[in-house]
C-alpha cells in the first residue's frame, strides 16, 4: 500500500495466531461467498488516520495472508475517502487477477484472495508480500538493478494496456525477492485520462501528480520508476522537480532512465517504448483478453447495432462524424439536429394549438378565467384577477395557481400548474422499470442535483414550476434520502386514477429559452397495465429505462443479495420495458422518442469493469458526445455479455438512445437505512444526454488527446 509503510509486521507477541479468532465473510475473486475464522495481527504505525492499512492475518488457522482495509474513523465506519481508496484497490486487484492469472505477468502484482467492500471496514485479502521493500535494499548487483528496472517498466506497460496507471510507485510499494519485483499500493492506481488529483510524496510522485494538474498518463509511472531506481543506485532521494544533478555519474541509469526524469509526462517515452529499450528481446506475456475485461466481442455487437441504426437513418456510410462518433449513433444524430418532440417530430417552441396536456393528451391554452389556487387546507378554489393587483404580485400568485383542464371521455377534469402552460413547450420524462429497481431513488437524486445547480456548467438554470409542490418533493423524498433513509416505493394507482407527474421544473438554457421539465414515476405494477393508465406515454418526450443488475445479471457476487430479497434473474428482460415500448407509437422501424438506459445500483458492481471506470469518474468532468459514445459502448457490452439481448431491447428499439452507469445511494441498505451514508454517483448524466438530444444542452463535439488515447 502507498500508505502502509514497509508492509505487515513479522510474527510477534501479538501474532494473529495467538489472538481470538473472528468470523470473516468475504467474496473470492470469482464472486463466491466464503466464511473463514480470521485472526489478525496488530496495525502498523504510521499511516494517516482513515488511510488504507495493512496487517497480518491467519485464516482458519493455516492460511497466512495480509488484510488491506479502510480502518474505521468512528462507529460509522471508514471515511468516504478511505472507502474510495479501497474501491480503487479492489477494482485494480481484481482486474489484474482476471487478466493475468496463470501467466508470468501475475508475479508482478499482489495475489488477491478475497474482498468485501460493503462492511464498516472494507478490505481486500492478499497472499503475503514477497521479498523486502525497496527502502530496505542496499548494495544490489547491477544485474539485479536491471531486472528491477525492467520489471517496473513491464508492470507499467501492462497497466497501460488496461487503461490504468500506477501513481504510487515508491520504495515502500516496490518489493524485491531476489528474482522479480512485486508492485503493491494498488489504491494509487488511476484510470488513464482521468483528471489528476494531488497525491504522493516527493520525489517519487511526478510534479504533475503532486500538483494535481492535467490528466493521468501511463508515463506518470516512469517518473516514479526512475526516482526509485536512483534511490537504489545511490542510496539517496532524487531531485523532486527534475533529473538529478549527478545523473551523468551513473552511466547505466542515465542511459535507460534520463528521458523518464522529464518534468512533464509529455517529455517521457511510453512504458512500452522504454521496455523495448531496456529489453529488446523481452516479450511481455499476454494475459486474458484485450483490455482485460472480456468485452471485446460484445463491443463489436454494439458497433453492429449502431451500423443498423445508421442505415435506417439514411446517414452516409463511412467513418465517424466530426465528434468522432459513428454516423447514425443516437446522440450524434439527435444533438446535431433539431429538437425532438413526441414521436420524434421536430417541434416549435410556441404552438398555436397550445400545450399538450400530459394527462389527457388534449391541447390546452392558458385561460385566465379557468384558474384555481389552493386554500388553507389545500383545496383548489376559483381565482379571479384584481384590477389593482401589482404585476409582481400577480406573477407570484400565478406561479402557485392551477388551470382546470376539462379532459375528455377517457380522462376526467384535472388541473395543470399555470407555469407549465406559459413557458414554452414542456418536456416530459418517464421513468420505466419494474418495482424495486431503484427508479424513485434515481429520480430523487436527479432532482436533488438539479437543485444543487449541477446543470449550471451546461448553461442551464432552474426554477420550480409550483413552489409548494417542489418543497413537498424535497421534504418528502430528497431530505429523507440524503439523511440515509430508504424512501418508500411509488404507490400503485387505482382503476379510476390517472398518471400524474411527481415533479416539474422550469429550465432555462444558455440561449435564454425556458421550458417546463416534468417527470413521471409510476409504480412498477402500473407500468405493466394495458388500460388507459399508460396513455400518457403517447405524448411522452423522453424515456429512462432503469436496469437493476440483481435482476439482469447472473453474476455470483449478486447471489447473496438476490437470496436476501427473494429475487431471481430474469433472462427475458424487464416486463415494464416491453409494455412501454409496445405502447408508444412508431412511424418506422425504430422508436424515435429520445431514450436512456441506466444500469442503476451500479455500486453493487463497482469492482467490475467497465463499471469501475465510469462510476468513479469525477462529476466535474463535462460530458461530450465522444464520452457518451464510449460509455454507451461499454455499458452495452456489459449487458450484452451478462444480461442478454432482452435487457437491451430499449437500445435496439430506440433510434436515439444512450446507456449509462449510475448509483443513487453509493451503497447497500440495511434495515431501511443506508448505514454508511448516501452518495449519488453519475445520476444526472442520463438526463444531460436526454436534454442534449432535445437541443437544450450543447455538448462538445471534440475530444481531448487523452480521451482519444483510452
Amino acid at each position: 500500500m502507498s500508505t502502509t509503510g514497509s508492509g505487515p509486521h513479522p510474527r510477534s507477541a501479538e501474532d494473529p495466531g495467538r489472538r481470538k479468532g473472528v468470523d470473516l465473510p468475504y467474496l473470492t475473486p470469482a464472486g463466491r461467498r466464503r466464511l473463514a475464522t480470521a485472526r489478525f495481527g496488530p496495525d502498523p504505525s504510521g499511516p494517516a488516520r482513515g488511510a488504507p492499512r495493512m496487517r497480518n492475518a491467519l485464516l482458519d488457522g493455516t492460511a497466512r495472508c495480509v488484510q488491506v482495509r479502510a480502518a474505521a474513523s468512528d462507529e460509522a465506519g471508514a471515511t468516504e475517502a478511505a472507502r474510495d481508496a479501497l474501491d480503487t484497490e479492489a477494482a485494480a486487484a481484481l482486474r489484474l487477477h482476471r487478466t493475468f492469472q496463470g501467466t508470468e505477468v501475475a508475479r508482478l502484482f499482489p495475489v488477491v484472495i478475497g474482498y468485501d467492500l460493503d462492511v464498516a471496514e472494507p478490505f481486500v485479502l492478499y497472499r503475503p508480500p514477497r521479498g523486502n521493500p525497496a527502502e530496505r535494499l542496499h548494495g544490489l548487483a547491477s544485474t539485479q538493478l536491471r531486472t528491477i528496472e525492467r520489471d517496473l517498466v513491464d508492470a507499467a506497460a501492462h497497466l497501460a494496456e488496461l487503461g490504468l496507471v500506477h501513481q504510487g510507485i515508491t520504495p515502500s510499494t516496490v518489493r524485491w525477492d531476489g528474482r522479480s519485483v512485486q508492485l503493491w499500493g494498488l489504491d494509487a492506481v488511476a484510470h488513464t485520462g482521468r483528471p489528476r488529483t494531488p497525491r504522493g510524496p516527493a520525489p517519487y510522485a511526478s510534479p504533475e501528480v503532486r500538483e494535481g494538474t492535467g490528466r493521468s498518463d501511463p508515463r506518470d509511472a516512469l517518473w516514479s520508476t526512475a526516482q526509485v531506481m536512483y534511490r537504489l543506485v545511490t542510496g539517496r532521494a532524487g531531485d523532486p522537480d527534475r533529473e538529478p544533478a549527478d545523473l551523468a555519474d551513473h552511466r547505466s541509469l542515465a542511459h535507460t532512465m534520463r528521458s523518464s526524469f522529464a518534468a512533464r509526462a509529455a517529455g517521457r517515452p511510453t512504458p512500452a517504448a522504454l521496455l523495448g529499450l531496456l529489453s529488446p528481446d523481452h516479450r511481455p506475456a499476454a494475459g486474458g483478453t484485450v483490455g482485460g475485461d472480456g468485452l471485446t466481442p460484445h463491443r463489436a455487437a454494439f458497433d453492429h447495432t449502431v451500423s443498423l441504426k445508421r442505415a435506417a437513418g439514411g446517414d452516409p456510410p463511412g467513418g465517424p462524424g466530426a465528434d468522432g462518433t459513428p454516423h447514425g449513433y443516437g446522440v450524434a444524430g439527435a444533438v446535431a439536429g433539431a429538437a425532438v418532440g413526441p414521436g420524434g417530430a421536430a417541434h416549435a417552441t410556441d404552438d398555436p394549438a397550445g400545450v399538450l396536456c400530459p394527462y389527457c393528451l388534449e391541447y390546452i391554452r392558458f385561460d385566465p378565467t379557468a384558474l384555481h389556487v389552493p386554500d388553507a387546507v389545500q383545496e383548489l378554489q376559483p381565482y379571479t384577477f384584481s384590477d389593482r393587483q401589482s404585476p409582481r404580485l400577480l406573477a407570484d400568485e400565478l406561479r402557485g395557481a392551477f388551470q382546470r383542464c376539462e379532459g375528455n371521455q377517457a380522462t376526467p377534469p384535472h388541473h395543470i400548474p399555470v407555469p407549465y402552460l406559459t413557458n414554452g413547450r414542456p418536456l416530459t420524462v418517464a421513468m420505466i422499470g419494474q418495482s424495486n429497481t431503484g427508479k424513485s431513488h434515481l429520480l430523487t437524486q436527479m432532482i436533488a442535483e438539479i437543485a444543487d445547480d449541477r446543470l449550471k456548467p451546461y448553461g442551464v438554470s432552474w426554477q420550480s414550476v409550483n413552489p409548494e409542490q417542489h418543497a413537498s418533493f424535497l421534504n418528502d423524498r430528497v431530505v429523507p434520502l440524503r439523511d440515509g433513509n430508504v424512501i418508500a416505493h411509488t404507490a400503485g394507482l387505482g382503476d379510476s386514477e390517472s398518471a400524474r407527474f411527481v415533479e416539474s421544473l422550469l429550465i432555462t438554457d444558455a440561449r435564454g429559452r425556458v421550458r417546463p421539465l416534468a417527470f413521471f414515476d409510476l409504480a412498477g405494477e402500473d407500468l405493466l397495465r394495458t388500460d388507459a393508465l399508460l396513455r400518457f406515454l403517447l405524448g411522452i418526450d423522453a424515456l429512462v429505462f432503469v436496469v437493476d443488475p440483481t435482476l439482469a445479471m447472473p453474476l455470483p457476487q449478486l447471489d447473496e443479495i438476490r437470496t436476501a430479497l427473494g429475487l431471481h434473474v430474469n433472462r427475458d428482460g424487464d416486463p415494464a420495458f416491453a409494455t412501454a415500448l409496445d405502447r408508444i407509437p412508431r412511424t418506422g422501424p425504430y422508436l424515435t422518442v429520445p431514450s436512456a438506459v441506466v444500469v442503476a445500483k451500479a455500486d453493487l458492481l463497482r469492482s467490475e469493469p467497465p463499471v469501475d471506470r465510469w462510476l468513479t469518474e469525477p462529476g466535474t468532468v463535462p460530458l461530450s458526445r465522444r464520452r457518451l459514445y464510449e460509455e454507451s459502448r461499454d455499458v452495452y457490452a456489459l449487458l450484452h455479455r451478462h444480461a442478454g439481448k432482452a435487457w437491451l431491447r430499449p437500445f435496439d428499439t430506440a433510434l436515439h438512445c444512450t446507456l449509462h452507469i449510475a448509483s443513487a445511494t453509493g451503497g447497500r441498505q440495511e434495515d431501511s437505512r443506508y448505514p454508511r451514508g448516501v452518495r449519488a454517483q453519475r445520476v444526472l448524466e442520463p438526463l444531460i444526454s436526454l436534454l442534449a438530444m432535445h437541443g437544450i444542452i450543447d455538448l462538445a463535439d471534440g475530444h481531448t488527446g487523452a480521451e482519444a488515447a483510452r
